[in-house]
């Protein structure tokens, strides 16, 4: 029998209650990699009339400023040269499509945290190059350093609805950009073991750089395991090749660092401001990244990077936010994944300025679209604020919240005997009237539902007793305690002393 007390044993099985719910589920209710490609925007008709004419665009008018080397190996392949431009035929192109790979790994350094990357698979990770961070302490912008990307980088890693990290701001205390590009893979090396991605200002700067990372990991590891992808644009809108940027992916590609060739066109400026337009255009300009991939190394791993971004036309400025961006990159997704290639696109690039309802409302329409769609990696989707030119260490927390919602979206509704629950229903109507407690409710609470972090859904009376603190103030006290712990320890003392005798790498020892 049991002496305790009718309220005591009632109040000890509430806390066994919450100390089990405070356990992590055995079953992640929203796995990242989750399949989408429910939302279809444009018709299987659409998809081959914006193809088409993409194929004319770099049949009939080419390609303009093709830097020589390529000019000769795309002409080796096929092209022609016609008014200083050079023509890709439908052939090539269509080559190069089916050269490419339809899947492959995004290494990280730790190789239980790569991820397959093509198909209909969601992986949701960051992007962006904010030159201003929203400061914890003041609230409002200040130029970005190499400490705040050092810590956006060991934050995010706790973050599990973040698939892999691209550096979200540029240093700006960097003196130069050799100085920026290998300071930034030291601080990304240092503070996860997710993939992550970067850029490369030069050429020249991609073999030192990875000399670095083989000093840390032992030589030949990256050759072994290129957990690191690099950010190009070789194509400039509209319609022309970047030497720069093509020197760039020619020396990846000799690395064998991955690659992301994104077009980053405009509404109404670097192309045209109709949405089908703009789509053919910017198809075919990422189709021009794929061929100079094609020509040199077939079948090298390249996400398909077509991200449309929207201009306002009645000021002029980027508009990160609103309907025509998301139903953009969600049919930019569409199309990528309906050629068969690895398909990365861009969403979250809100307007606002602080995080607020303009904030919460962007983020979440363009994130979800870009979800459904299928965008196999969908960058930009945490942290960033201010139209790509902000980013906030508040935000980073509260987008991951965000991307497990939509996630959980994208896994769908298990229909089964044993989810429909017949059996289940019986009883507890002829029973005590109620499903609380039964099995099938705890297993479902345990594999169903997600229970967000920093999300308030307690009654006013209770949120107020609380101290009535927002989402941001949540968050805020959320990064303060996560920044204060010390250094995750990915490189070894040894390698960092290494490192820093042989490269000048200003992120302070921790």
């Amino acid at each position: 029998m049991n002496d305790l007390p009718l309220s005591s044993s009632r109040r000890s099985g509430r806390s066994r209650k919450k100390a089990q719910r405070a356990v992590a589920p055995v079953h992640n209710p929203c796995p990242s990699g989750a399949i989408g490609g429910a939302y279809q925007p444009l018709s299987e008709k659409d998809c081959q009339d914006i193809y088409h004419t993409a194929l004319r665009l770099l049949d009939d008018l080419g390609m303009g400023e093709v830097p020589d080397g390529l000019r000769a190996q795309l002409v080796s392949h096929g092209a022609r040269e016609h008014g200083g431009r050079v023509q890709i035929p439908v052939t090539l192109v269509e080559a190069a499509i089916a050269s490419a790979p339809t899947e492959f790994t995004l290494h990280g350094r730790d190789p239980a945290r790569s991820i397959l990357v093509g198909g209909a698979r969601v992986h949701f990770g960051t992007g962006g190059a904010a030159v201003q961070v929203l400061d914890i302490e003041t609230a409002d912008y200040r130029p970005a350093t190499l400490r705040d990307l050092y810590d956006f980088t060991r934050l995010q890693d706790g973050l599990d609805n973040v698939s892999w990290f691209t550096r979200c701001c540029v240093a700006t205390d960097m003196p130069d950009a050799w100085m920026l590009d290998v300071n930034t893979v030291f601080a990304l090396m240092k503070g996860t073991t997710k993939p992550v991605a970067t850029a490369f200002t030069l050429a020249e700067h991609v073999a030192p750089i990875l000399k670095m990372v083989d000093m840390a990991d032992g030589a030949g590891s990256f050759a072994r395991n290129p957990w690191i992808k690099a950010h190009i644009s070789p194509v400039i809108s509209p319609m022309r090749y970047g030497q720069d940027a093509v020197d760039v992916a020619l020396e990846c590609i000799r690395h064998h660092v991955p690659i992301s060739c994104i077009t980053a066109a405009q509404s109404g400026a670097t192309a045209p401001a109709t949405l089908a337009g703009f789509l053919a255009q910017s198809l075919a300009e990422t189709l021009a990244s794929l061929v100079m991939v094609h020509v040199y190394a077939p079948g090298y791993p390249m996400v398909f990077s077509n991200w449309p971004l929207v201009v306002d036309l009645r000021t002029g400025s980027f508009c990160g936010g609103g309907g025509e961006i998301s139903v953009l990159n969600a049919a930019s997704a569409q199309l990528s994944n309906w050629l068969g290639l690895v398909s990365g696109v861009a969403s979250s690039m809100t307007d606002a300025k602080a995080l607020d309802a303009q904030y919460g409302m962007e983020k979440g329409i363009s994130a979800l679209a870009a979800g459904l769609a299928g965008g196999n990696l969908v960058y930009e989707s945490s942290g960033m604020t201010a139209s790509l030119l902000g980013a906030s260490f508040e935000a980073f927390l509260l987008d991951n919240d965000m991307l497990a919602h939509i996630y959980r979206s994208l896994r769908g509704i298990e229909v089964s005997q044993d989810t429909l629950g017949y059996d289940a229903i019986v009883q507890a109507v002829l029973g005590q009237g109620h499903f609380l407690g039964e099995a099938q409710t705890l297993g479902a609470m345990e594999r169903d539902f997600y229970y967000p972090t920093l999300a308030d859904r307690d009654p006013p009376v209770t949120w107020s007793e609380k101290g009535g603190l927002d989402a941001w103030a949540q968050a805020n006290l959320r990064v303060k305690d996560m920044l204060a712990k010390p250094d995750p320890g990915y490189l070894e003392p040894s390698a960092d002393h290494k490192i820093r005798q042989a490269f000048d790498i200003r992120l302070e020892t921790s």
